[in-house]
């Protein structure tokens, strides 16, 4: 039977949350239910229910997909997970499974698109949409769903499952390691990790920023280097430097003095979203035969992958934990640059909710 859960979502675009009770459906032959132990708190889950991406694709919505729990029922035929195992899951939860996209592990670009944990019309209970991790519980397919090593914190895991896999696969796709020089632009909630995964990989890393005020946190993260750019200084000054330049900031950035800082085929990823426009510089590009892409979180080969692969170097996210009560506060404090460098609600305390 459908289980009915305490959540925490918007019901008007730009409005404050809310406690409300959602429907969580059946465990169907390969789904897994796990009870929420800890939800991240990602900006894009602002840009959801503040406009930035378009009205609400549902109302309510429940947003969350940083999501770390244990399970609790399984379907029938599954096989990857049993009860009492420690899960997560992450930005999506069904692709088509059939596109050459997702034939190649990369389900997070399926050509037929691919379904998100939250505001996305759901394959399996057609007319309805799925609802994300600001609940008490979750079920979603079993290939869907990641084994989280015990040996993680599970609260400083829960990041991972969306801020840490986004700057993982690039890091990796775009073959950090000893030796190779990163900068990370931006050091928020993907910066962080982005510095604590390019160090584990080995590389010799470099935070830019636009002043002066994260040098000694840049430092206790373990980043090599730091550079102010904010005076434009460092364009010069680093030109012509970095193999992989991972920007993760969600706002514009000036794309030539950036590439500029590329060596030979060097790389800049963008993994940070914003919705306004960046003019490029085709001949700086060209210039060194340089690249410029983007990256979207992860398939969930990679997205296990980075999780055996944090539990082994000892990474996870710097956290705040608060109550679900808690969660538009926290919002305001994001919006505003304020917290070091992730928000993760306490699962628990969502059945202490009154809709």
């Amino acid at each position: 039977m459908p289980t009915t859960v305490n959540a925490f979502g918007a019901h008007e675009t730009g409005q404050p949350l809310v406690p409300l009770t959602l429907q969580r459906r059946d465990v169907g032959t390969h789904d897994v239910k796990l009870d929420i132990l800890y939800c991240g708190i990602c900006h894009s889950d602002i840009n959801f229910v503040g406009g930035a991406f378009g009205p609400l694709p549902t109302s309510p919505l429940v947003p969350g997909h940083e999501v770390v729990g244990r399970v609790t029922e399984v379907g029938s035929d599954v096989t990857r997970h049993q009860v009492g195992d420690l899960v997560g899951i992450g930005c999506m939860v069904n692709s088509c499974r059939e596109c050459e996209n997702c034939r190649a592990g990369q389900e997070q670009y399926c050509l037929k698109g691919h379904t998100l944990v939250f505001g996305s019309p759901d394959p399996v209970e057609p007319g309805a949409h799925t609802q994300g991790g600001y609940s008490e519980a979750i079920v979603a397919p079993e290939d869907f769903v990641v084994r989280v090593p015990e040996t993680l914190d599970p609260a400083a895991a829960a990041p991972l499952l969306c801020a840490g896999i986004t700057v993982y696969a690039p890091l990796e796709r775009f073959g950090a390691r000893q030796g190779t020089k990163v900068a990370v632009v931006g050091l928020g909630g993907l910066g962080h990790l982005g510095v604590k995964m390019a160090k584990a990989m080995g590389a010799d890393v470099t935070v830019l920023s636009q002043s002066d005020s994260k040098r000694e946190a840049s430092t206790a993260l373990g980043a090599d280097h730091y550079a102010v750019t904010g005076d434009g200084q460092a364009f010069t000054e680093l030109a012509n430097t970095f193999d992989i330049i991972l920007n993760t900031v969600s706002a514009p950035v000036n794309l030539p003095d950036y590439l500029g800082m590329l060596r030979l085929h060097g790389t800049m990823v963008n993994v940070g979203v914003t919705t306004e426009p960046m003019p490029m510089d085709v001949f700086t590009l060209c210039q060194n035969g340089r690249s410029y892409v983007g990256s979207l979180f992860g398939g969930i080969a990679e997205t296990q992958e980075m999780l055996d692969f944090a539990a082994e170097h000892g990474v996870t996210a710097d956290i705040e934990m608060i109550g679900a009560q808690d969660i538009n506060t926290a919002y305001e404090r994001i919006l505003a640059s304020d917290v070091r460098y992730r928000f993760v609600i306490d699962g628990a305390t969502f059945a202490d909710l009154k809709a």
